[in-house]
């Protein structure tokens, strides 16, 4: 007898429908799973059998099953196929109804021996896929209910059990479906523990990550070892704005198929804050692998990618940077297949100004060499250092400023001034694909930021002063509209390109 099943699988961070055929058949005791299958796929058969039993079921055991994954083109994995696989067995054998909610129903859920649902990655994809194809519910374990219940008219419902499973579906799916709280997806005030008023001084530094929040640009820290600029990196999301609801699903759909959703939760309801270690490889922060799965420049989408130590990274990983702080997105290609995963983060770096960390520190002397510094600076190459926007220097606390009880501003203060700069933002692009300052093309510096005979002649003296390319000179032009939206200012003023140009001279002095 013949069973059709319908599931999911992911491609990248998308799903797409897999329908699943079991055929139970007279002949030799087999189970044979085809359809491009990978190890955990085919590793089902044990799962399988040993959960039908212990849930009450009978496996054949004299018959061979055949198992077809459908697309038999594309490679499935992962165990999120025991779940229909040990269905189809069920039905085909006659034990369950198949009849028409089966074919309105998509089911995902690893099995556990006792015949228990385990959790799985890529809920969220999984049931976006289902309402794309389709379908009117979608099956999961309980962990991965509030996840998937976030996508709107499409009903998940949950079973603890395969034997629940059968009954749910036999019911006509008579049970209530999950519904998450508003709580649970309330992205007006997302919960941050650091906050930038446990920052001591450094005003200068929390004005620069200010303007980067406020404009969407990327900022390179250089100073001596304790100065605070991981402590500074740390509270930049909280200074950044909520997520949308759109912005939020496109990053819980990337930590739900790394599998980094805590169970319960609905959403990622923070900016994303990565911070991987200077030993990562290339393929781990820009993602790969033979079947390429998204790296830490995807895991910051519409957050913060925190590079501590920046010449300590290797010169190969931080070059291959560039196209996604250039595009948004990162495109691998493989011999068997190209995906593109979405990567438009913010780069806050930090890096010491020598070997020794004390190069610009007037209480410390350097034990560096001048040819050890240059080829430690050299470690980070022109092209990058001209896509970060902001090179700001953080100095060694004072004494006064280390022991001063006062607090600091609190983000909350910072975050409505930068709430009310990009909302100016979002009027002047509406209609068009921009979204910040910093995603502005050169055409559309022409049109949205219009330079008066005074700020020109400034900028013409940076420009032969500074040495600045063509492609640092967008950038200030950048950093100026946005100092502007942060005052209020319908036009770009002689200060704000001032204070625009300052932001650029410290790697002139350091790298030359």
């Amino acid at each position: 007898m013949l069973a059709r099943v319908h599931s999911a699988a992911i491609l990248g961070v998308d799903a797409y429908p897999v329908q699943v055929e079991v055929d139970v058949s007279f002949g030799d005791k087999a189970m044979t799973i085809v359809g491009l299958p990978d190890v955990a796929v085919r590793e089902s058969v044990q799962r399988v059998e040993a959960a039908v039993r212990n849930s009450g079921f009978e496996f054949p055991g004299r018959e061979r099953i055949t198992v077809n994954l459908a697309p038999a083109d594309v490679r499935k994995e992962g165990p999120a196929f025991d779940l229909p696989i040990a269905l189809g067995i069920i039905i085909a054998t006659g034990q369950a109804a198949a009849d028409d909610t089966l074919e309105e129903v998509a089911l995902v859920g690893e099995l556990s021996l006792d015949g228990r649902l385990r959790p799985i990655f890529g809920a969220l994809p999984m049931a976006l896929g289902s309402r794309q194809a389709g379908r009117r519910a979608l099956i999961v374990p309980p962990a991965n209910g509030a996840e998937a219940a976030v996508v709107d008219d499409f009903e998940i419902f949950t079973a603890e059990t395969l034997y629940d499973c059968v009954k749910l579906l036999e019911s006509d799916l008579c049970d209530e479906p999950v519904r998450v709280s508003e709580e649970q997806i309330d992205l007006d005030a997302p919960p941050y523990e650091a906050d930038m008023a446990d920052v001591k001084g450094q005003e200068h530094v929390k004005r620069a990550l200010e303007i980067a929040a406020a404009g969407g640009h990327n900022c390179l820290m250089v100073g001596p070892p304790g100065s605070g600029k991981t402590m500074l990196a740390r509270r930049m999301p909280s200074i950044l704005p909520p997520m949308t609801l759109d912005e939020a699903l496109e990053v819980t759909k990337l930590y739900s198929v790394k599998g980094l959703m805590r169970p319960g939760d609905a959403l990622i309801r923070t900016r994303p804050f990565r911070h991987p270690h200077h030993t990562v490889s290339t393929a781990g922060l820009i993602g790969g692998g033979s079947f390429p799965a998204p790296g830490e420049v995807s895991l910051a989408h519409h957050g913060v990618l925190f590079l501590d130590e920046l010449p300590e990274f290797p010169r190969a990983a931080l070059e291959v940077m560039r196209q996604p702080l250039e595009d948004g997105d990162v495109t691998i290609a493989r011999a068997q297949t190209t995906l593109t995963f979405p990567a438009h983060f913010q780069l806050i770096a930090a890096m010491n100004p020598c070997p020794c960390g004390f190069h610009t520190d007037p209480q410390r002397e350097c034990t560096c060499g001048p040819a050890n510094i240059q080829r430690y600076l050299k470690q980070i190459s022109g092209p990058l250092l001209d896509r970060i926007d902001i090179h700001i220097e953080v100095p060694r606390l004072t004494s006064e400023e280390v022991l001063q009880k006062q607090q600091g501003e609190p983000s909350a203060r910072i975050r409505e001034r930068v709430l009310a700069a990009r909302q100016r933002q979002r009027a002047r692009f509406e209609g068009t694909p921009f979204h910040n300052n910093a995603a502005m093309t050169t055409r559309a510096l022409r049109e949205f930021c219009p330079l008066t005979s005074e700020v020109e002649g400034l900028l013409k003296t940076a420009i032969e002063q500074l040495a600045l390319s063509a492609r640092a000179f967008d950038r200030i032009v950048k950093l100026s509209r946005t100092i502007a939206d942060l005052e209020g200012a319908d036009e770009i003023g002689v200060a704000h390109a001032a204070e625009a140009s300052q932001y650029r001279s410290l790697d002139r002095r350091l790298w030359g």
